[in-house]
């Protein structure tokens, strides 16, 4: 079915994933898909790839005359990059392009490049006919759901769906091939790539071509700013930033001389440096902070006249400059190989907008003296909001990790620690590297949801974020662990003094005695304390001890009792526990009849939680009685924030199906 022109042979050797790529698109066209999907990161090849497919894709059968294949781009450049390569890789071939004003083609040519802007015109489109055409490629493909190239795309194929009601779908004499390229197959503006494509059949990842050296090798630094993102607005559409409001937090002089500072610091030897910003105004500045330093810098925007924009970019290829400042301009189909640096000055919260930016300069380019390009992007240290995208995200690591000239198998080896020190601590916990922290001390008394009896009566709901284990709190940064009769852990704060600055101090105190028993005959049952650990902030002290509990105290599936999700935890409290909090606490509230059916109602892990709270010398008779009153007065706070916390699930949930759209695997398309 597929022919394999003697003239492409001696041509282009293609490399082995490219062979693969296109064997894998072949066999999905013979078994009789028609619209299908290639994911290949930047400077893989994809030109190379979609223009030696469109040589082995033969005229139907019956038609031998239906030879022409018509690529949509969408820039200029896309467009006389692909039709120089065709050119280039079959001078036999007729090749033309239609774009604007200067490039009208003819239609009769052998391959026409084409951009979508140009297509719209109904005159310019009408130029090619469906029954003479054999294939369509797509370049960037990830657009390809929006209705412009929709509007287009559906000339060609009934099955993709044109925005416009009044359109009548063709009359097609024979199926034509529609066949869509792009480092980033997703789209995280929430549009159906499955409206165009029905499957992807060959995917290749960037960090798997870097690692096999396909791509250049890669150096990433990571500066940790003082940038607070929780106020910059989110687009709906796209989940990413807005541009402006990110401007105004982003844009500042203080943030550009650090960019510059940081690019001087760590790459200001570097020959090609290419850095990504907001908006124009951002372009404007950020290149004005390098220029001030005495750096030369030039920038490019959507705006720059195309002649100007040519010969910029011309004299950056030849290294009569270090520094290209843009914005969104290059972030798609820019050939620069001799981009040795990429600089992100922009957060994004889109996965395929970071590798975008990041790919500009993982091509490989051994005749300009590349060896490597380094990667450096500006991360929120102190106000994270969730779902910004950053170096150690893209390998799985905390944002606070510090990343300096890190390899990729560096930051993997990292990664992979990370997995297994979570394994080796037991069951596993909630990620919560894309959250804002939760705040150091909560106030235990303002308790917002009195039906839930206050995170089990814990004293201590931002330990829940830290740990999977019943930590319970006692007030003044104290947290108890009770272990099931073993003893107990006790993490405590202790101040700063001459040789040491304030930190945190865990102890176990392990029982040797049946409780009971040693109550019976009025001994202690514990042992004195022993000293487990010291460390600077609650998170690491927590991790600590729930380690050696794990391996120390409970062994094995034993530790499983300890979980917060503990079956045990969820029975009806014993009589035994609700008289100790009975004789200790109910005796003395305001309400005692409120407070004693709040007691009815409590579970055996919230009867622990309190019971552990008063032997620690926690403050629990205000629990008990808020719980009663409020169950009786806060009703409608309650129900205020229960819908509070129904749209903030709602958001949690679009969040969670955007970034599931980003990820890219071989199979159907929804």
């Amino acid at each position: 079915m597929f022919s394999s022109p003697r003239y492409f042979s001696s041509v282009v050797k293609l490399r082995p994933y490219q062979e693969a790529c296109l064997e894998a698109c072949k066999n999905a066209l013979h078994a009789g898909a028609t619209r299908i999907g290639v994911s290949l990161p930047t400077g893989a090849g994809k030109t190379t790839v979609f223009i030696s497919l469109l040589a082995q894709i033969p005229p139907p059968s019956y038609s031998p005359s239906t030879s022409r294949a018509l690529i949509i781009v969408n820039s200029i450049e896309l467009a006389r990059q692909a039709a120089a390569q065709a050119a280039s890789l079959f001078p036999q071939w007729c090749v033309e392009i239609e774009q604007g004003a200067k490039h009208k083609a003819s239609g009769n040519a052998d391959v026409t490049v084409a951009t979508y802007q140009t297509l719209l015109q109904p005159q310019r489109l009408a130029k090619f006919h469906p029954r003479s055409l054999k294939a369509v490629i797509v370049d960037e493909a990830h657009h390809a759901a929006a209705p412009s190239y929709r509007r287009i795309l559906s000339h060609f194929d009934p099955a993709i769906k044109s925005p416009d009601a009044t359109f009548q779908p063709p009359q097609l004499s024979h199926p034509i091939p529609i066949i869509g390229f792009s480092a980033t197959f997703s789209r995280h503006d929430g549009l159906a790539l499955g409206s165009v494509f029905q499957r992807i059949v060959y995917h290749r990842d960037f960090l798997e071509m870097i690692k096999e050296q396909w791509l250049c090798d890669v150096r990433f630094t990571s500066v940790k700013a003082n940038i607070d993102l929780r106020n910059v607005t989110v687009n709906s559409r796209t989940g990413d930033f807005n541009a402006t409001s990110l401007a105004h937090i982003i844009n500042t002089n203080t943030v550009n001389s650090l960019v510059v500072q940081a690019w001087l610091d760590r790459a200001g030897q570097r020959q090609s440096t290419l850095v990504f910003c907001v908006n124009l105004a951002h372009v404007r500045a950020l290149t004005k902070a390098f220029q001030d330093f005495g750096i030369i810098a030039h920038y490019l925007h959507s705006g720059t006249p195309a002649a100007e924009r040519h010969s910029l970019i011309t004299a950056f290829k030849a290294g009569e400059y270090p520094v290209l400042v843009n914005c969104a301009i290059l972030t798609e189909g820019a050939d620069i190989p001799n981009i040795d640096c990429v600089v992100v000055a922009r957060p994004t919260r889109s996965r395929n907008v970071f590798a975008q930016m990041i790919g500009r300069g993982m091509r490989q380019s051994p005749f300009t003296g590349k060896v490597d390009c380094h990667i450096i992007d500006f991360v929120d240290s102190t106000n994270r909001v969730a779902g910004v995208v950053s170096i150690p995200t893209l390998f799985g690591l905390d944002p606070e990790e510090v990343i300096d000239g890190d390899s990729i198998e560096k930051l993997e080896a990292r990664a992979q620690t990370v997995i297994l020190r979570d394994m080796d601590d037991g069951p596993v916990r909630a990620d919560s590297r894309d959250d804002i922290p939760d705040p150091k001390y909560i106030t235990y008394v303002d308790y917002q949801n009195p039906f839930a009896l206050v995170d089990g009566c814990s004293g201590a709901p931002h330990v829940a974020k830290l740990s999977p284990y019943a930590w319970v709190g006692c007030g003044n940064d104290i947290y108890i662990l009770e272990c099931l009769g073993k003893g107990y852990i006790r993490i405590e704060p202790v101040s700063a003094d001459e040789d040491k600055p304030a930190h945190y101090r865990a102890t176990f105190t392990e029982a040797t005695m049946h409780i009971p028993s040693a109550k019976a005959l009025k001994i202690s049952p514990f042992m004195r304390k022993r000293l487990i650990m010291t460390a600077e902030t609650l998170d690491n002290s927590i991790r600590g001890c729930d380690t050696y509990v794990a391996q120390k105290v409970l062994r094995g599936s034993l530790a499983l009792g300890l979980l917060r999700t503990a079956k045990w935890r969820k029975a009806p409290a014993t009589d035994s526990q609700k008289a100790v909090i009975y004789k200790r606490r109910i005796k003395r509230a305001l309400d005692q009849n409120a407070a004693a059916e709040t007691l009815q109602n409590m579970t055996k892990g919230e009867a622990a939680n309190i019971i552990t709270r008063l032997k620690h010398g926690a403050q629990v008779w205000g629990h008990i009685h808020i719980l009663a009153s409020a169950y009786t007065v806060h009703k409608a706070h309650y129900e205020k924030k229960r819908k509070e916390a129904k749209k903030t699930s709602q958001l949690a949930e679009k969040e969670r199906r955007r970034r599931e759209r980003e990820t890219v695997q071989v199979g159907p398309l929804a």
